[in-house]
C-alpha cells in the first residue's frame, strides 16, 4: 500500500499594501528577480461541495512539475493531501474536471461522503514567491495575480504554532504593519469571481 502524503501547515498571513511589500524587499534584502513562479489551478464541483466543507483541491504547476493538493481543516492548521501528477494529467482535468484517481481523490470521498464527485475546472492564479529561511519558520512574500487582480502577501510557516506566531507578530511589528485578517488564496480568488459577476 503506498504511504499516504500528508502534511499539516501551519502558517500565518497578512495581505501587504504594494509599498509595504517593496518595504520587506528592501529592509530584508531580497532581490524580485529571484522570486519562483507558481501557478495554481483551482477545482470544485459545480455545487462548491468543497467550499462548502472550508476545502480546497488545486494542481500548482511549479519548476515543471504538477502536484494535487486538496488542503482541508485540521485543529492544527490545514490538513494537506498532495499527490504528483503528469502535464497530460492537469490539462486533463482542465478541460475536462477528470482529476486524477489515487490518495487525493480517496481523501474528498472520505471528506465529503460523495463517492463520484465531478468536479469543474473554476480558475488559474499565479504567484511570484520569495522565500527567507529564519530559526522560527519561514518567511515567505508572495506576489499574485488572478482574474485582472494583484495582491501582494506575507505569510510565514512554521512547525511550532506558538513560537511561530509570536515570531510572525515580531515581524509586523518591526516594519509597522498592521495586523489584517486575511483570506487564502483560494478565497480571494472566489471573492474576486464573484466581484466580477456581479460587476
Amino acid at each position: 500500500m503506498k504511504k499516504l502524503h500528508q502534511e499539516i501547515e501551519i502558517e500565518f498571513k497578512n495581505l501587504l499594501t504594494e509599498q509595504e511589500y517593496n518595504l520587506l524587499l528592501e529592509q530584508l534584502k531580497i532581490r524580485s528577480e529571484t522570486a519562483n513562479k507558481q501557478v495554481n489551478y483551482y477545482f470544485d464541483t459545480a455545487d462548491m461541495l468543497l467550499k462548502e466543507h472550508k476545502s480546497a483541491l488545486r494542481i500548482r504547476k511549479k519548476g515543471g512539475e504538477y502536484v494535487l493538493t486538496l488542503k482541508e481543516p485540521h485543529p492544527d492548521g490545514l490538513l494537506e493531501t498532495h499527490q504528483k501528477c503528469t502535464e497530460t494529467e492537469a490539462i486533463n482535468a482542465m478541460e475536462t474536471g477528470d482529476i486524477p484517481q489515487g490518495q487525493v481523490t480517496e481523501q474528498i470521498r472520505r471528506l465529503t461522503s460523495v463517492s463520484e464527485a465531478q468536479f469543474n475546472y473554476i480558475g488559474e492564479l499565479s504567484t511570484k514567491r520569495l522565500e527567507i529561511h529564519e530559526p522560527d519558520g519561514l518567511i515567505v512574500l508572495d506576489k499574485s495575480e488572478y482574474l485582472g487582480k494583484v495582491d501582494y502577501e506575507l505569510e510565514f510557516e512554521t512547525s511550532a504554532r506558538t513560537a511561530g506566531e509570536a515570531a510572525f507578530k515580531r515581524l509586523l511589528n518591526d516594519y509597522g504593519i498592521p495586523q489584517r485578517k486575511t483570506k487564502n488564496k483560494i478565497e480571494r480568488f472566489y471573492e474576486r469571481s464573484l466581484q466580477l459577476r456581479r460587476d
